[in-house]
């Protein structure tokens, strides 16, 4: 490996690398944020509020469409980082093939059903009637640059295990920076609306992907990507899976209840209300991914240093973790709600209207957002030590369930988009507090007398044996 790329995260200080590692990596995400917005922006501005709320609507059915196989890219993550830690650099070889040959069949497989059913998807979801139709192009397109984004994302995994987040870091910038001159070229001078949006968003993830594969290409360690060597190893596959596939199923079914309060507020069938919440969670997003580097760290570290047999690092790395994302959650989340009119302005001009709804919602989403970050990095501290079914679990029962009944029993009580809004934070709550307990009563006493046990050497056996590995 390359060490100008790389962070040795089993010794020295914790505090400094974990900034080393979050930083870029929340500079990426909100740099893609940004590129997002631009989209949202230029839609709002020259195509009408109609084409900003088709765009807005489909958030949350596109995460609950992609999160299942991006959970994978976080089993890629654990399992890269794990056997970098021990120092089994083959194991990491394989892992890097069998990744990227799962991220280009899921993505293929996944664009083929998008395009398919973006029509029917839509319909279940209640999508307002005026916005249907544009929501319909916007999402086929989008479906078409889903094998891109798989490939990003578990390139860009792989590339994080070793404390690599920087070189995402460019490519995303440049290819964010071609986002919008193409936005700009296809919306305003070609008055394309929302398929000039799709197109310039899934040129661009392409280009990002092509600058992972050449990054992966070029790599001298056991980072490096042989095209030739593309195929699945079903040892590695299963030790991905049993990470990765609890985490999207968990991702999956937060992105169903998001769904059900999606088509809970579009019942109202009222553009301007889809429309500023659209904007609201636009902004909530810059919040989000403040904390969420924190919960990719703690997977990171966690997972090394676990790997290398460090339990008193890992204890750091946890409380550490969760410190940094409740402090960039709070400062962020009430600095995007203080300035949140002129935020929301920026998305929709002109319309006080839609600037009213999306305060309402970041009124009772950004500033209590500080206890989702604690929920996540918890998540992220036990996946780093391979248990992903706990969180799942807890998450489906905690967060998930919950927001469902809350939407059947307390909504139709309570029928304003306010009482929506406020399951967030009661969620976040509940199932925060249930990770925190499993994580000490149960995970860590358990993955720590383990590897007291029989020393990392058992952590080796992962692959060859199923009843050595963490559940």
């Amino acid at each position: 490996m390359k060490k100008s790329h790389s962070i040795d995260m089993c010794s020295g200080s914790i505090a400094n690398k974990i900034l080393l590692f979050a930083l870029p990596l929340m500079a990426s995400s909100l740099l893609q944020l940004l590129f997002n917005a631009a989209d949202v922006v230029v839609v709002g501005r020259y195509a009408g509020k109609e084409a900003l709320a088709a765009v807005g609507s489909n958030t949350s059915l596109i995460n609950l469409m992609i999160n299942l196989f991006v959970g994978l890219s976080v089993g890629t993550n654990v399992v890269v980082a794990r056997d970098l830690g021990a120092g089994r650099l083959d194991n990491v070889s394989r892992s890097v093939h069998t990744a990227m040959t799962l991220a280009l069949a899921s993505g293929a497989a996944m664009t083929f059903f998008g395009v398919t059913m973006s029509r029917q998807l839509l319909e279940w979801m209640s999508s307002p009637t005026d916005v249907i139709d544009l929501a319909s192009v916007y999402l086929r397109i989008y479906f078409l640059g889903l094998p891109a984004n798989f490939v990003y994302n578990f390139g860009a995994a792989i590339l994080r295990a070793q404390g690599d987040t920087q070189r995402p870091l460019y490519f995303l910038t440049f290819a964010g920076i071609v986002n919008v001159a193409l936005n700009l070229v296809f919306v305003i001078s070609l008055h394309l609306d929302v398929a000039g949006v799709a197109l310039a968003t899934i040129i661009s993830q392409y280009i990002s992907a092509a600058l992972v594969l050449w990054c992966m290409a070029r790599e001298q360690g056991p980072l490096h990507l042989d095209l030739r060597q593309l195929g699945p190893n079903w040892q590695v596959v299963r030790r991905i899976v049993q990470v990765g596939l609890p985490a999207g199923f968990q991702g999956v079914v937060f992105s169903l209840s998001n769904v059900v309060i999606q088509s809970s507020l579009n019942s109202f069938d009222d553009a301007v209300l889809v429309a500023g919440s659209s904007a609201g969670s636009n902004i909530e997003s810059f919040v989000y991914v403040t904390m969420n580097a924190f919960y990719q760290a703690a997977i990171t570290f966690v997972g090394q240093n676990y790997g290398a047999g460090k339990c008193d690092r890992v204890d750091k790395v946890a409380r550490q973790c969760v410190g940094f994302a409740v402090l960039f959650g709070l400062v962020a989340g009430n600095l995007a709600y203080l300035f949140g009119a002129q935020l929301a302005g920026i998305y929709a001009p002109g319309e006080p209207d839609v600037v009213r709804q999306a305060l309402i919602r970041m009124s009772f989403i950004c500033c209590p957002y500080f206890i989702c970050g604690i929920m996540d990095t918890l998540v992220g501290v036990l996946r780093g030590l391979g248990s992903s079914m706990i969180p799942m679990i807890t998450s489906i029962i905690g967060a998930c369930g919950l927001r469902l009944v809350w939407v059947a029993a307390v909504f139709p009580l309570y029928r304003t988009p306010a009482c929506l809004y406020i399951s967030y934070p009661i969620t976040w709550t509940v199932t925060g507090l249930c990770h925190f307990l499993f994580l000490m009563l149960v995970v860590r006493k358990r993955a720590f007398a383990k590897l007291q046990h029989a020393g990392p050497a058992y952590l080796s056996m992962e692959g060859q044996h199923p009843e050595a590995a963490s559940k």
